[in-house]
């Protein structure tokens, strides 16, 4: 019987998502669900909504619930990482805080920019734990994560580690269907092919499924004419200056390039749509839903819409919607855009399918770096994650990646020597932190963060 497990599973909503999905599958109605986490309440919530999804779904599947890793780990064939070393507190309010003292300001603060690196130093010591446990108690299982920075822990997984993983990251067909709404077309209409680095990966190909008809001049067209959410104004303008449309969100997208969060030009900020301090905000509304669904349950129900929005009035984020659809759809089971079942689906049934990846570059994509993490398109069958070569992309789009490999570089080197030296490195040569501070601003933020987080962090020379 497969036994899959969630380590870091008191991430409630992504948790429901994954477990729907998986027993969705007739094949995989009876699957074992390991769920793990250190938080006891929320591993507590995290099993009452896997009862009530086996209750909608009439399955009978077999649900174990731990606080012990190695427990979770023992006999399993797919571990599910979705962890957040540190938490909202300490941990991101403290990689949001320090470096606004200096002046510099982030939007999300968890893939690259100083807030992507400390949380890389917090992460990746832990997933290379969970490998070692695993190369003991489940060699042959596979590693799925869903933890960011996503491509600094892969690669350092893939340095340290033999276990055989795969990162997933669901801005790839998140993208494409906002393209296709954007453009008006069926999102079923539409084919492509996206290949990079996690969060700066570029739809190379957008064309039409039947006829192959290039869709990039409908797309500038939807450029011309201002026909996109102002939420999008930055992916819409790397459009327009590099001729290919970016798979993250333009609020994750402005803090991994020198040119829309600036001191010197604060007018760019209302320009561009950019919600600073975004991250931080999304945790304060996720902890007070959170909050609310706690004293509902009490009384047996979930939270209205009407209630959620009244406890999250003075919250500042975009993203109020998406909290309130996230806990209304706790007492549904429909199928996420999450790679992660297919994948589980596809191995254990041989059924082929191509999802997009973030492996090691093993000569897929030849003007990036070997070794580094890429995001690309994998075959998918009974002989596991199989990465297909891409070439060589358009060489302005891998000098722009470039940028961003050299931080996570000196990260995963900083992570795996215990090195000081590689942090103060990986922050000097970040784009961002690089064009608004001083080379002793960048060393004395970097030695404050890294007191600041005590023992969240490993010891550094």
């Amino acid at each position: 019987m497969t036994k899959v497990s969630f380590i870091g599973a008191g991430s409630t909503v992504f948790a429901k998502n994954l477990m729907g999905d998986i027993w969705s599958y007739p094949e995989l109605a009876d699957a074992t669900i390991c769920l793990m986490d250190i938080d006891p309440k929320r591993l507590k919530q995290s099993e009452q909504v896997a009862g009530h999804i086996i209750k909608t779904l009439g399955n009978s599947p077999k649900v174990e619930v731990t606080s012990d890793r190695r427990a979770a780990l023992k006999g399993a064939d797919y571990v599910i990482s979705m962890i957040q070393v540190g938490g909202y507190e300490p941990a991101t309010v403290i990689d949001f805080e320090i470096p606004k003292k200096y002046g510099l300001r982030q939007t999300i603060a968890d893939t690259l920019g100083i807030g992507g690196i400390m949380r890389g130093l917090r992460t990746i010591p832990v997933l290379i734990d969970i490998a070692r446990d695993m190369e003991e108690l489940c060699p042959g299982a596979l590693l799925i994560n869903y933890a960011n920075p996503m491509c600094m822990n892969q690669w350092a997984m893939s340095r340290a580690s033999d276990i055989a993983t795969v990162g997933l990251c669901h801005s790839v067909p998140g993208t494409a269907h906002e393209l296709a709404r954007d453009m008006g077309l069926p999102y079923a209409d539409i084919n492509y092919l996206v290949a990079g680095i996690n969060h700066m990966a570029f739809y190379l190909k957008l064309e039409r499924r039947d006829s192959g008809e290039d869709l990039y001049p409908l797309l500038h067209q939807v450029l011309e004419e201002g026909r996109y959410p102002p939420h999008n104004r930055v992916r819409y303008e790397m459009l327009k200056r590099l001729g290919y449309f970016v798979t993250e969100s333009s609020e994750h997208f402005s803090e991994y390039v020198p040119w829309f969060i600036k001191a010197s030009a604060p007018e760019l900020i209302a320009e561009f749509n950019i919600p600073l301090d975004e991250y931080i905000e999304r945790c304060k509304a996720g902890i007070i839903s959170w909050q609310l669904l706690e004293k509902a349950e009490a009384d047996g129900r979930i939270p209205t819409r009407e209630e959620i929005l009244h406890a999250l009035r003075d919250v500042k984020t975009d993203g109020k919607e998406w909290t309130v659809q996230s806990v209304l759809s706790l007492k549904e089971v429909a199928r996420s855009v999450e790679y992660g079942s297919l994948i589980i689906h596809s191995m254990e049934t041989g059924e082929p399918r191509t999802i997009y990846g973030n492996v090691a570059n093993d000569g897929i994509i030849d003007n990036l770096p070997a070794g580094c993490c890429v995001e690309a398109p994998c075959l998918v069958d009974g002989n596991g994650i199989q990465p297909t070569r891409v070439g060589a992309i358009p060489p302005h789009l891998a000098a722009l990646m470039q940028t961003n490999i050299n931080v996570q570089s000196l990260t995963v080197e900083a992570a795996l020597t215990g090195k000081r030296e590689h942090i103060y490195h990986a922050a000097m040569l970040d784009p961002h932190t690089a064009a608004e501070l001083t080379l002793d601003e960048i060393w004395s933020m970097v030695d404050e963060l890294i007191e600041a987080h005590g023992d969240t962090l490993p010891a550094y020379d």
